[in-house]
């Protein structure tokens, strides 16, 4: 329920604007930095400022939290300037080459320290799509995940949660905290924080706990505790367009479908009513005379 001891921790990410080109690092297991413009990730600045919303009607705190190098500083001091209580950096050297697993550790650890009600966080990033750290923290924790969530309201003491679903449609989903919510990016519009706000966060402090205030060992975090190994990436196959150039012999509209229509022909459809096994030996004649499969496959 959601009181004035309501305690909401917002998990906030650094994306890279997508638009920018990118070129591979020197060792092909990475992107290089430079010419990249990092940005808070919308979808965790739309999860603020649904955490704001909900702190400001039911006299609650927020505290913002992010995981990574100095430079991370400035999105905190955003989310200072937006309205949050508190502002927690978490990094050291050994949290770097982690994957989903390793950073579920350290946010599961953060919850577990925090002891919030409500953990907010974006469903998605920007640049790279999908992020399930923060789900397989719940689920480490036992703690109920909603994604996709729009909007959040309490009632009759517990939360409940308008949610996207399949084929454009909506849900309502009750729950009990602590649970976590991952907020979509159009839930709402973050608000925009005024110059005295902006100024106030410049000299607002940030907490900067390393290895020692989490408590948990190396071989959990990072490289060492990752699940997956690296490795190369690589830029997507170009896969050009063929053009399609109609017969001239056709007659105009013919030949008008035929651009239209990318050279793409309509096949027509066959109802058989025939047995298993000739169901599978047509099948098969179908694959190999498609090429999906070699002539010589008995």
């Amino acid at each position: 329920m959601a009181d004035k001891s309501t305690r909401i921790l917002v998990l906030l990410r650094e994306a890279c604007d997508p638009k920018p080109p990118v070129r591979l690092s020197a060792d092909g297991y990475g992107v290089h930095d430079r010419g990249l413009r990092r940005v808070t990730n919308p979808a965790d600045l739309s999860a603020l400022e649904m955490a704001l919303q909900l702190a400001a009607q039911h006299r609650g705190t927020v505290t913002a939290v992010a995981i990574g190098p100095h430079r991370l500083n400035d999105h905190l001091r955003l989310a200072l300037a937006m309205g949050a209580n508190r502002a927690v950096r978490v990094w050291n050297s050994a949290f770097q080459g982690g994957d989903a697993v390793a950073d579920a550790h350290l946010v599961a650890r953060l919850i577990e320290i925090f002891q919030p009600d409500l953990v907010f966080a974006g469903n998605r990033l920007i640049d790279r799509g999908d992020d399930p750290a923060p789900a397989l923290a719940a689920a480490r924790l036992g703690l109920a995940c909603v994604p996709a969530a729009l909007s959040v309201s309490c009632r009759a003491g517990a939360i409940e949660v308008l949610r996207k679903s399949d084929r454009g449609g909506r849900q309502t989903v009750a729950t009990r905290t602590p649970c976590m919510l991952l907020f979509d990016a159009t839930s709402c519009e973050p608000r925009y924080p005024d110059q005295t706000a902006v100024m106030a966060a410049l000299n607002g402090t940030i907490e900067v706990w390393g290895a020692p205030e989490l408590g948990l060992a190396m071989r959990e975090v990072g490289a060492a505790g990752a699940a997956l190994g690296k490795e190369r990436c690589s830029f997507p196959r170009a896969n050009p367009q063929r053009v399609v150039t109609p017969d001239a012999n056709l007659p105009a509209f013919e030949r008008i479908l035929a651009l239209l229509s990318g050279g793409i022909k309509p096949r027509e459809g066959k109802v058989h009513t025939v047995s298993a096994e000739k169901t599978a030996e047509m099948l098969l004649d179908i694959f190999k005379a498609e090429g999906l499969i070699d002539g010589s496959t008995t």
